[in-house]
């Protein structure tokens, strides 16, 4: 559905995802393999937009979350592989197969699951097995004692009817952290999985097709990680220090326009609790961005939106539908103004740091009633809001 008001919006520029997406391709090499990673909306861009320019330029795969992720990319037309990182019901096996999804496994109990259900149906579901080498959250465990036993577990899940083991995966925990504990972290993870890949492969008695541990800090610093695919997600969307190293742009901006202008005296109280007062006559413009559009609440009164005459520092706190800025020294800045809430000129990078969080969380936060404008050689291709109506 598209939205006819001018409140606020998100701008995602498609020529900046193909543009990231060709740099990245340079950067690892021929020979290595692409996934984009688009669960969760594709962190807020929008996961059809996003998967289609990515299947038009040549990617090898998608990952999602859920289920309910990869239909919408099947409904909607995206052909190409989809790998579901995340839980999948076994009555959802059936539709697994059928629309061609691979499943991650990351326990023997969900193996014999998946494989059982495959088999009542007489078909045969693709899946990749995830290794846990010490993010601590789901997979095989075979650090240290569990080694034996985790190579085991895996021989068997490969070898029981009804599954199709394509890959084996595993999840950097720090690759995207500085300094030498981390470094040495990742290069343990690195190590372990490649024994764990060695030991069951050597049981197989065949290679594994695909083998993917390389996120985002992997992909920037640890070239020796990529093995047959990658798994890029910031660096997809041009964000953080090691998309600006690599020259890549960010893709989504967020904008909002100044809905009234308003002169207050010196002493006046703004917003909930009157944790501003102005300090002389103030003339304060009230923009419709709040905390449900995806404006952090923990930003009141501290973080800066970019006018056409500058930044303009938020006053009081941030409310549900709306905020503040002081526009006192901006004559220019009238009703109907544009404002840069993060984008090209007022990096998501700095937002993202005061508020304490990392970018993701602030595309992802973007919430539905804002529209998503997609752009293309600078002009409006496709508008879209996700409200039901």
């Amino acid at each position: 559905m598209e939205s006819t008001l001018r409140r606020t919006w998100s701008e995602i520029d498609l020529d900046a995802l193909l543009y990231n997406y060709k740099k990245l391709r340079e950067y690892i090499g021929k020979d290595v393999k692409f996934l984009g990673v688009v669960k969760a909306d594709a962190y807020g861009h929008g996961s059809v937009m996003v998967s289609k320019v990515l299947e038009q330029a040549g990617a090898d795969y998608l990952a999602v979350s859920s289920m309910d992720e990869a239909m919408e990319l099947r409904v909607n037309g995206i052909r190409m592989p989809i790998l579901i990182l995340g839980h999948t019901p076994k009555n959802q096996v059936e539709r697994l197969i059928e629309f061609h999804i691979t499943q991650a496994v990351t326990c023997m109990a969900k193996a014999k699951e998946y494989a059982e259900e495959a088999r009542r149906l007489n078909k045969v579901l693709k899946i990749h097995i995830k290794v846990d080498t010490g993010m601590s959250r789901l997979g095989y465990l075979c650090d240290g004692d569990f080694f034996d036993n985790g190579v085991q577990n895996i021989v068997e899940a490969i070898n029981l009817k009804g599954l199709d083991t394509e890959g084996i995966f595993t999840h950097f925990a720090v690759a995207d952290e500085e300094g030498e504990e981390a470094r040495a972290y990742t290069m343990h993870q690195f190590e372990l999985f490649k024994q764990v890949i060695g030991e069951v492969e050597k049981r197989m008695g065949h290679p594994f097709k695909l083998r993917h541990c390389a996120n985002t800090g992997a992909v920037a610093k640890y070239k020796e990680t990529y093995l047959d695919m990658v798994r890029p997600g910031l660096l997809l969307y041009g964000y953080g220090e090691y998309a600006k190293e690599l020259g890549l742009k960010p893709v989504m901006s967020l904008k909002t326009s100044v809905s009234t202008i308003k002169i207050y005296p010196e002493n006046t109280a703004i917003s909930y609790g009157g944790i501003y007062k102005t300090k002389k006559t103030t003339r304060i413009a009230v923009l419709p961005y709040g905390y449900a559009d995806g404006f952090f609440r923990s930003l009141s009164n501290r973080y800066q939106l970019l006018t056409p005459d500058g930044v303009a520092p938020v006053r009081g706190k941030i409310c549900m539908d709306m905020c503040m800025i002081d526009v006192t020294d901006m004559p220019d800045v009238q009703v109907g103004s544009e404002v840069e809430i993060f984008g090209k000129e007022n990096p998501i990078e700095t937002m993202a740091d005061m508020a304490g969080t990392i970018p993701y969380e602030l595309t992802c936060a973007v919430s539905k009633r804002v529209p998503r404008t997609y752009m293309k050689d600078g002009k409006v291709l496709e508008k879209e809001l996700l409200l039901r109506m």
